[in-house]
């Protein structure tokens, strides 16, 4: 229809009405007039609202299906992030075993050497101190950790305290080049010296150069005067492997740590020495040779 004068004077006719209908309709009532002509056209009109019904059901159920899918989606998210949170409480409940396991051992190797020990944790690796085989540990001065005290753990010797702060310190391990220590050999006696190699078994020159030793021997430190760096007894390590050197005046031998220097976790700085020297008391039990 052109929009014309004509056109619009119609509009506004229609219009008025259809007001008209609505309010005679409304007071009316159940009585209204209009009843006929309303269900006449419901008859009419009704399986044209049952078409357009069952031709829009397919796209109200794809919008349903829509808004369903983005409901599951959520709570697979919740459940994902539920599924998170648990193995992350198990992970930290597995944590909390491994360092309770390893502070057993500590305390089972404090108490066997009679060692006053102070508990750290080990924070940092390869501290100031160039590319050195170094941990950094959670205790400091302010802790009464001072330089030149004997480290270990629940398997040995791990090294000595050379630098502190008030709340951290720095411990040169065994490990390192520029370690070396005194040690004793197990059920002889004999004392060498020994020195890190890295990565590599530390290897100990015994002063006696016609010492018998064997593969699987063990030592343990020999100890320093006046208990720096080194308390007595802390078990060092296993033969793995006797040089031959003959004519010399020394004997070579490479023993393999106790400690895994790579795994370092829960530490022990000794900070009192034992009353008297325990000797081997501290080396755990030879596992049972079978016959």
């Amino acid at each position: 229809m052109r929009d014309t004068r004509e056109s619009r004077l119609l509009l506004v006719l229609l219009v008025a009405v259809a007001f008209a209908l609505i309010t005679v309709d409304i007071r009316g009532g159940d009585h209204s007039p209009l009843n006929g002509a309303r269900d006449t056209a419901a008859s009419v009109l009704g399986p044209v609202e049952t078409g357009v019904a069952g031709a829009v059901q397919p796209v109200s159920d794809a919008f349903r299906s829509l808004r369903e899918s983005g409901t599951s989606g959520d709570r697979i998210r919740a459940l994902e992030q539920q599924n998170a949170r648990l193995k992350q409480q198990v992970s930290s409940s597995d944590l909390v075993q491994s360092r309770s396991a390893e502070l057993t051992k500590l305390l089972g190797v404090a108490g066997a050497g009679q060692y006053t020990i102070k508990a750290a944790q080990v924070v940092a690796i390869g501290a100031a101190q160039g590319f050195s085989w170094t941990v950094t540990i959670d205790i400091g001065s302010n802790d009464g950790i001072s330089r030149d005290m004997t480290v270990i753990n629940g398997d040995g010797l791990v090294g000595r305290v050379t630098t502190v702060s008030p709340e951290t310190s720095t411990v040169l391990l065994a490990s390192d080049p520029d370690f070396g220590v005194g040690t004793r050999m197990e059920g002889s006696g004999e004392i060498g010296f020994a020195t890190g190699q890295g990565n590599g078994p530390m290897r100990v020159e015994l002063l006696n150069g016609q010492a018998r030793v064997r593969t699987g021997d063990r030592l343990v430190t020999f100890g320093s005067q006046n208990d720096r760096p080194f308390v007595p007894g802390v078990p060092v390590g296993t033969v793995v492997r006797v040089e031959n050197t003959p004519g010399q005046l020394t004997r070579t031998v490479l023993v393999q740590p106790f400690v895994s220097f790579t795994t370092l976790d829960l530490v022990g700085v000794v900070v009192q020495p034992p009353a008297t020297d325990p000797r081997y008391a501290v080396l755990p039990a030879k596992p049972a040779t079978g016959h």
